[in-house]
């Protein structure tokens, strides 16, 4: 018999993978395609920033273990965020047969508000989730309150270009950080 926590992470594993599996199969697609893609260095920063947040995801997710009892509603609020991840990852490439060239800093300058606009979500549901579920201080939330405004600025107001290649390293050296300020944190042990 399989415990409540390993019955409703199936679902969450499934959304994952299948952002995953979006972001891998896509890369592959534009490998394919080498000669007809102009590559944009922040649209790759961002890719991979997407893939590290699915896999950090899914190892965040077994904090969950001794979470109990579940709920639906819960678990409903759990599953925003990989849906959202999800989202992201199909947002990040083109779709459809296209002909021609495949410009992706046109790409990227045409999607970027709805990459940032789902940004602002994750960090939102990121913070409440802190909040609600693992039960963390306001305090030690107000630090991740920064990426949200961030991502709300370059929403509403058209910013230039330097701007979002320095906001694409930042947060990919954010994200580097944490995982190596947290590296004891993030540990799975029986």
């Amino acid at each position: 018999m399989i415990s409540a926590f390993e019955y409703v992470t199936v679902l969450i594993s499934i959304i994952l993978g299948l952002g995953i599996t979006q972001i891998l199969t896509a890369i592959a697609d534009l490998i394919h395609q080498s000669k007809r893609v102009k590559v944009y260095w922040p649209h790759v920063l961002w890719v991979l920033i997407v893939l590290i947040l699915h896999v950090q995801e899914w190892w965040i997710i077994y904090d969950l273990k001794n979470y109990a009892p579940w709920r639906l509603p819960t678990f409903l609020f759990i599953m925003v965020y990989p849906i959202i991840l999800f989202v992201l990852a199909r947002l990040l490439f083109p779709f459809g047969i296209q002909e021609g060239m495949i410009d992706l800093k046109a790409f990227y300058q045409d999607n970027y508000p709805k990459i940032f606009l789902f940004s602002i979500g994750l960090a939102v549901l990121g913070i409440l989730d802190s909040l609600i579920i693992r039960g963390d201080s306001v305090q030690s939330q107000l630090l991740k309150l920064v990426v949200p405004f961030i991502f709300s600025v370059l929403y509403f107001k058209k910013s230039p270009e330097w701007v979002h290649k320095l906001v694409s390293i930042g947060f990919l050296l954010l994200l580097i950080v944490t995982i190596a300020v947290e590296w004891n944190v993030w540990l799975i042990s029986n």
